[in-house]
């Protein structure tokens, strides 16, 4: 298995299928995340900020933004070890987002609001991996999972 850190899509077959309607039920975006030491932001503009700091910037942004599109913050954690399998190099953090479906997504990265806090993102990331995942119908239907899965907007 071939692993690419990627800040931005860059395969047209991802980009296509990104268009698509996608699975039914809420989406969980995993997002495996790799800072840059010394955040760079496009623009050339002077910074003391590492590229965790920057990322953080975003972060915080986009977990305020994420409700208007019926999504929220699932978890976030530092990568500490790698208990299994073997990388070349550990991602930094983990995070789960969630969003009622795939358009919801979509919307999102492409409203003002989330490309005006993107700098900061593309500033702080040396690369990552986005995965989409969804949660199968028998683990929905727990009791503390149809809880939590009221919070999402479909």
């Amino acid at each position: 298995m071939e692993v690419i850190n990627e800040v931005s899509p860059t395969d047209p077959k991802q980009i296509e299928e990104m268009m698509k309607p996608g699975p039914d039920g809420p989406v969980f975006l995993v997002n495996l995340l790799k800072f840059k030491d010394k955040a760079e932001y496009e623009d050339g503009r002077e910074t003391d900020l590492s590229g965790k700091e920057a990322y953080q910037i975003y972060g915080a942004g986009v977990a305020n933004l994420l409700p208007e599109y019926g999504g929220m913050i699932y978890f976030m954690a530092h990568v500490t070890f790698l208990a299994v399998g073997q990388v070349e190099e550990l991602w930094d953090e983990v995070a789960i987002a969630v969003y009622p479906n795939r358009n919801a997504l979509l919307r999102m990265s492409q409203s003002k609001e989330w490309n005006d806090l993107a700098v900061h993102r593309t500033a702080g990331l040396a690369g990552q991996l986005n995965i989409e995942s969804v949660m199968p119908k028998m683990l929905q239907a727990l009791p503390w999972n149809a809880t939590f899965l009221k919070e999402i907007k479909t």
